[in-house]
């Protein structure tokens, strides 16, 4: 199994990755400012869950794949680029219906939906994608065996991490929203807001670019 050494490294490591804002935490903080906490603490998940699948897939071998292909790092960059950008036109445009979504709660469809796009956010996450088969597997000691067990685990401490940092984020935005929340126009504006962090977070994934 993966040494305390290792552990604690790795763990110092993720840490720095994640304290430092990436798509992830703008898409929650954006979330929590359009649709309020729960909404937050619901992509949260999303987003942890999308984060694991990668953390599956590179302790599968398929991680590699998608960080030695510039092809299929490009497309999936796109797709993911554009899927924030189309949600963060959606939520600009229904920035003037938020006071009654506030004061009238969500469905649980409204939920199902966010958990999927906070899933999707973060199994296209770039920044991600390139931690994971890039650094992950340098933290795994081969001579102990069971290689995909150590990436799991691994990946859980990097998810544990992740999930606190990023709940700490959407907490704090959505209780600045609550203060808008008083005023219809100040909420359609912080709605406004939330919709635009989306849209540039999506055109700054489109054009950040890879050296190869």
């Amino acid at each position: 199994m993966v040494s305390a050494e290792r552990l604690l490294a790795f763990a110092v490591m993720s840490f720095l990755l994640i304290v430092i804002p990436g798509p992830s935490v703008l898409f929650v903080i954006g979330r929590a400012l359009a649709q309020g906490r729960r909404a937050a603490l619901t992509t949260v998940v999303g987003n942890t869950l999308g984060a694991y699948v990668l953390i599956m897939a590179v302790a599968l071998g398929v991680g590699s794949v998608v960080e030695r292909s510039v092809l299929v790092f490009t497309v999936l960059k796109l797709a993911g680029a554009a899927y924030l950008v189309y949600l963060g036109v959606k939520a600009w445009r229904q920035r003037g219906s938020l006071q009654a979504a506030f004061t009238g709660g969500g469905a649980a469809r409204s939920s199902r939906r966010t958990l999927w796009e906070g899933f999707a956010v973060g199994v296209a996450n770039p920044k991600t994608i390139v931690f994971f088969a890039a650094v992950l597997p340098q933290f795994v000691d081969r001579e102990q065996g069971h290689v995909v067990v150590q990436m799991l685990v691994l990946g859980l401490v990097f998810n544990m991490i992740a999930v606190t940092s990023d709940s700490l984020w959407g907490l704090v935005a959505a209780t600045g929203r609550d203060w808008f929340a008083r005023s219809p126009r100040r909420l359609s504006m912080v709605g406004g807001v939330g919709g635009l962090t989306m849209v540039g977070l999506g055109l700054s994934i489109a054009v950040t670019g890879r050296k190869d």
